[in-house]
């Protein structure tokens, strides 16, 4: 495995917590640049017990901070609290109930690109490099077909950026008929230039299946996933939007980097319908608008994968995709065609 980051992680003082649920007594540590989120995940993963039913109780005097307040503010170390809540069951669940990431249907967008200031903020956030290395670590990739030497890496989104995921959730329409119009000559066309990888923010479980039935796995075209990703690699990251308190989930490259240290921010470009997912590699991010509501006319004469691939087929000649800005790519076409 290649090294972890280029910048150093400086050592935090651990916070060390106990608690009693249930009748019994747990511990858990903390590190001072964790979030009260990190801290409800931590429980979570001791008890079963999800956020929003977790009542913690003599941690602090009133109500608990908001998710984004950092655990060093709050002078717990050493503290002990009681959690009330029920467990979560092991059931399995309606598809379109299962996924809980609000992300997935959450329609609020931010955009780093033009927002350097920001996007730094991200990328120097201590608790963020950590949250990156633990991904690194705990990362196992299932490499479904073998990487190739001299490719570009091309980190594609699933849900509303290559298929309408609602009615294929719900089963209201077939797969073939959810598939964004030209996809699988999309992936055709870049493959000779690109390897593939899939990073979806939905379970492995369901991830798998919408591979299988859109034909994109397992099937005879003339292209291959390589490799694929699910919401288990994300983590949620804070900050400010509009000028208020802002939580989402982020899709870091550098996990993906540190494993395969032929890819970099050189050769790499991410395909999404959210930006913010970009968050941790604004220039690196090309966003697409969302496909949905594929049943209706406008969606089946949907061409946006087949301008995407024109575009990415172009800039295979640039030695060093840190020189191009993906935001502008329609743009790119447009003086292609003109020229």
């Amino acid at each position: 495995m290649a090294t972890v980051l280029e910048d150093e992680i400086i050592p935090e003082m651990k916070i060390p917590l106990t608690f009693k649920w249930s009748g019994r007594e747990y511990k858990v540590d903390l590190l001072g640049s964790d979030r009260v989120y990190d801290l409800k995940t931590s429980l979570m993963s001791l008890t079963k017990v999800p956020p929003e039913r977790q009542k913690i109780l003599g941690l602090v005097k009133g109500k608990l901070p908001p998710d984004q307040e950092r655990i060093a503010d709050l002078r717990i170390a050493g503290k002990s609290f009681t959690l009330i809540g029920t467990p979560e069951g092991d059931e399995i669940k309606d598809p379109s109930k299962l996924e809980f990431l609000p992300d997935v249907v959450n329609d609020l967008d931010v955009d780093f690109t033009d927002n350097p200031a920001a996007a730094a903020t991200y990328k120097n956030d201590q608790r963020n490099i950590r949250k990156v290395k633990e991904a690194t670590e705990k990362l196992q990739i299932n490499i479904i077909h073998p990487l190739r030497d001299g490719k570009r890496l091309l980190v594609l989104d699933i849900d509303y950026t290559i298929l309408d995921t609602k009615p294929l959730t719900s089963g209201s329409l077939p797969p073939a008929e959810c598939a964004r119009p030209g996809l699988h000559e999309f992936l055709e066309a870049i493959y000779p230039y690109y390897d593939i990888c899939i990073w979806s923010q939905t379970s492995w479980i369901w991830l798998e299946a919408k591979l299988v039935e859109l034909g994109m796995v397992g099937s005879t075209r003339n292209y291959q996933v390589l490799f694929v990703l699910d919401k288990t690699c994300m983590f949620t990251v804070f900050t400010e939007r509009n000028g208020q308190p802002y939580a989402h989930h982020v899709k870091a490259l550098q996990i993906i980097w540190n494993h395969f240290p032929q890819f970099s921010a050189k050769n790499t470009i991410h395909v999404d319908d959210l930006s913010r997912n970009f968050a941790l590699n604004p220039n690196e991010g090309l966003k697409i608008h969302a496909f949905k509501n594929a049943h209706s006319e406008q969606a089946q004469a949907d061409r946006e994968l087949h301008k995407l691939s024109r575009y990415m087929v172009h800039i295979v000649t640039i030695e060093d995709f840190r020189t191009l800005r993906h935001k502008a790519w329609k743009h790119e076409l447009r003086r292609l065609t003109q020229s």
